[in-house]
């Protein structure tokens, strides 16, 4: 593994958490009302983004 696949993944290490943290205020202003929509988001931008599970990122 070379430095910049290290920087790589600990860059999305990161972005995850902050997704995560986003996730859970957007749920907890919103009293979990939107919870499903909130969760659909996150779930698109972790598929677009590549942080799921080491797949590729979309192409748009």
């Amino acid at each position: 593994m070379g430095i910049f696949d290290r920087f790589k993944s600990q860059g999305w290490d990161k972005a995850k958490g902050m997704s995560d943290t986003a996730e859970k205020k957007a749920d907890e202003k919103t009293g979990d009302k939107y919870e499903t929509q909130v969760d659909s988001g996150q779930q698109q931008l972790h598929r677009r983004t590549g942080m799921d599970e080491g797949r590729p990122p979309e192409q748009p």
